[in-house]
């Protein structure tokens, strides 16, 4: 028997995770663009934003009905504090200044993709959601044992769930053209540098994967 990752997901056993498509990082109106001057804001995030409109949340919305339709689990994770002043947040988070309190709008996935019915929205306080979540817990619970990924940011938090997912024994998807970070550079700087550890695919090959599974 061969092991590889290169398999195409079993919709019985999968799952789909958007990782940190919220308002506090992908709206223009976001508490982590606070305070930049309109100029500021173009130079540093218009790029990104451009991306985000254009290509990277048209694709998502692509593969949240996709996988909708193949009946597979739609989860989200997003950056949100369970506590009002963030004391709970990793030190990391409290360097960096990453504040999002609990029941915050900026915590909310973002309108575009915004979950139906009860689908699993875990809020997370680190940069891997398998470190301040019991995400893995609920994936064995439900029988995942292929994870597809994507979200923001690329060489973040998205990297960082697909680590610990690798470790835990999953087999993942990253969907690239589902995933951004704040330059193509290091976008596909991440993406080489993560190449070892999953199976990269478009949204158009997931999609279509999807549509050819019985």
């Amino acid at each position: 028997m061969t092991l590889t990752r290169n398999l195409p997901l079993i919709p019985d056993e999968s799952a789909l995770l958007f990782v940190d498509v919220q308002n506090f990082s992908a709206h223009r109106k976001g508490s982590e663009f606070a305070g930049l001057s309109e100029v500021e804001f173009e130079t540093r995030y218009g790029w990104y934003f451009n991306e985000l409109d254009t290509r990277v949340i048209p694709n998502m919305q692509l593969l949240q009905a996709a996988f909708r339709k193949a009946r597979i689990e739609v989860m989200y994770t997003t950056i949100e504090s369970l506590t009002l002043d963030g004391r709970d947040r990793s030190l990391d988070y409290k360097i960096t200044g990453f504040h999002v309190p609990k029941g915050s709008w900026d915590g909310k996935v973002i309108d575009e993709i915004a979950p139906e019915g009860d689908e699993i929205v875990l809020p997370k306080s680190s940069s891997s959601v398998f470190i301040s979540t019991h995400i893995d817990y609920i994936l064995r619970n439900l029988g995942v044992k292929q994870l597809g990924v994507c979200g923001l940011i690329t060489d973040q938090c998205v990297e960082s769930a697909i680590r610990d997912a690798c470790d835990l024994g999953y087999l993942v998807t990253q969907i690239t053209d589902a995933c951004l970070t704040y330059t193509q550079e290091r976008h596909d700087n991440s993406l080489r540098t993560i190449k070892g550890y999953c199976r990269q695919v478009t949204t158009s090959e997931v999609v279509a994967e999807l549509q050819a599974s019985p």
